[in-house]
């Protein structure tokens, strides 16, 4: 395949409403929310927020800590 026929060719296949969640490790979710990674450890525990156990690592969904964020957000009043 030339150069220009691969520069035309999209990134992914996949389109951006099916591609897979990114998933982030403690460090990653803590520092997203700005939190201490202990506290999502705790939360996790906790079963307070949902995660993904993958032998023993632990991951969040980015699409979760969104909704954890979209949920604790309060209106401004007017």
């Amino acid at each position: 395949m030339s150069a220009a026929q691969n520069s035309q060719r999209p990134a992914s296949t996949v389109p951006a409403a099916k591609a897979p969640d990114r998933l982030l490790d403690v460090k990653q979710a803590a520092e997203f929310l700005s939190l201490k990674p202990a506290t999502l450890y705790t939360w996790s525990s906790d079963r307070r927020i949902a995660t993904v156990k993958m032998g023993r690592a632990l991951r969040f969904r980015l699409s979760t800590l969104q909704k954890l964020i979209a949920k604790a957000e309060r209106p401004a009043l007017s």
